[in-house]
């Protein structure tokens, strides 16, 4: 009689669960390419959202640096497994927008599942790239960066620099390293993300074209624009820097970040996004500023243009998916989490009331620099300064940083690289605007 009351008793809590599987809750894949500190926040967040909606679970998933997520998203696609949400940074921006059939535009995913996002709610500079011509949601603005000028304090004291006033334009930033290198510092600056710092981003903070066609926003036929006289200058400076043993090459993408972290390097051009990394493992006090900018060139400095990754939706999804990555981006865009971002990374709160509930709360009082990113975007844009916006940029930026090494290594001239920089380049726009049409 007992083994029949066993029976019937595992019988019914085989049924219970059966019963409950029809309200499982729906998985949600999400593959990024936060790592370090900004992964341990990312993970944070997912875990806050899991939390308080059950219905749901979002699965993070770190796919490798933002070249290698992409590829792999992509190449999932075409497998037919895609994940839900991409992160991808804001150079494959035409790539997905133009990838025709793989892309749920995230205005139209969120309006039909009820609940739209309203593009005003961003940051102009941030909602203005990643929306379409008629001012729709692409993609979801999520850790927008922009570059800033991060240095050593305690490098500057013993170099005699005042700490508290940083180099503002190229002339300064030059004197500054040749005192620091008198003072035993073996680097005074370097620069992560070569060419979207000292191409794409310097352009723009000089307010001239990167490239035709209002850098690309304007047409699939833009072409690069980056041989020009103030270009090659520039670059000609570097490269003379180089030698003086003032400035130290360190690779391409995030690299050269540890040559500042470590402390090798006194200054660094960078992503506002490094700030947690900096915040959490340097050894020394760090100060942020703006950029550096030739004092000479009429309208400079302008603005800079972001940098970071957005999120992307694939296409073919179940409606309860869209429901759910909908209820996903609502959360990532409400005012807490917002401003707990960026105030925790460095990157650009990417709406109004973020960026608002960050000052009220006294966060930039409370830490001085921390709104240099900000302030640097919330201008005015300029043709020229909006952003860049082409087809094949990664690949593009791969023949730039190429060229960036041979002209600091003494290789080949400044005007010579840049010369092939837009050779090249073209070249790969038109391939780019004839795979499209």
């Amino acid at each position: 009689m007992r083994s029949h009351r066993l029976a019937f008793t595992f019988a019914a809590l085989l049924a219970a669960f059966a019963g409950s599987s029809a309200y499982a809750a729906t998985e949600i894949q999400f593959w990024h390419s936060m790592e370090g500190a900004l992964g341990e926040r990312v993970n944070e967040l997912v875990q806050e959202f899991n939390k308080k909606n059950t219905d749901y679970k979002i699965n993070a998933v770190y796919k490798g640096n933002y070249g290698e997520s992409m590829n792999a998203g992509i190449a999932a696609f075409r497998a037919g497994n895609a994940p839900d949400i991409l992160q991808v940074f804001e150079v494959g921006t035409a790539t997905m927008m133009y990838a025709k059939g793989a892309i749920k535009p995230v205005q139209q995913m969120t309006e039909e599942a009820g609940d739209p996002l309203d593009p005003k709610q961003f940051i102009g500079a941030v909602a203005g790239y990643y929306s379409s011509q008629d001012g729709k949601l692409i993609s979801m603005p999520f850790n927008s960066s922009t570059v800033v000028f991060y240095y050593n304090k305690d490098a500057f004291k013993k170099a005699g620099l005042d700490p508290e006033k940083p180099p503002k334009t190229w002339e300064e930033l030059a004197a500054a390293g040749q005192k620091l290198k008198a003072a035993g510092q073996e680097c005074g600056y370097t620069t992560s993300w070569p060419s979207w710092v000292q191409l794409e981003t310097f352009s723009a903070w000089h307010n001239v074209p990167y490239a035709t066609q209002d850098n690309g926003f304007g047409g699939l036929d833009a072409r690069l624009a980056i041989d020009t006289p103030l270009h090659v200058r520039h670059l000609d400076n570097l490269a003379k820097l180089a030698k003086e043993g003032i400035f130290m090459y360190g690779g391409r993408g995030d690299q050269p970040n540890s040559l500042f972290i470590g402390g090798k390097c006194a200054m660094i051009t960078g992503s506002s996004g490094l700030r947690a990394n900096i915040a959490k493992n340097a050894k020394f006090e760090f100060g942020t500023s703006t950029l550096p900018y030739y004092a000479d060139v009429q309208g400079a400095p302008q603005n800079t243009i972001i940098g970071g990754a957005s999120l992307w939706v694939f296409a073919n999804k179940s409606p309860e998916t869209y429901k759910g990555v909908t209820k996903f981006f609502h959360f990532l865009a409400s005012p807490e989490i917002a401003a707990r971002w960026h105030q925790q990374t460095g990157y650009v709160p990417v709406t109004k009331a973020a960026y608002e509930l960050t000052r009220k709360q006294g966060f930039y009082d409370k830490n001085p620099g921390t709104e240099v990113g900000v302030k640097q975007l919330n201008v005015e844009t300029t043709a020229q300064s909006r952003g860049v916006r082409l087809g094949f940029l990664p690949q593009i930026r791969e023949i730039q940083d190429q060229e960036i090494e041979r002209i600091m290594s003494g290789k080949v001239s400044a005007q010579d690289g840049t010369k092939t920089m837009v050779t090249r380049g073209n070249e790969l726009l038109e391939k780019f605007e004839k795979s499209v049409k």
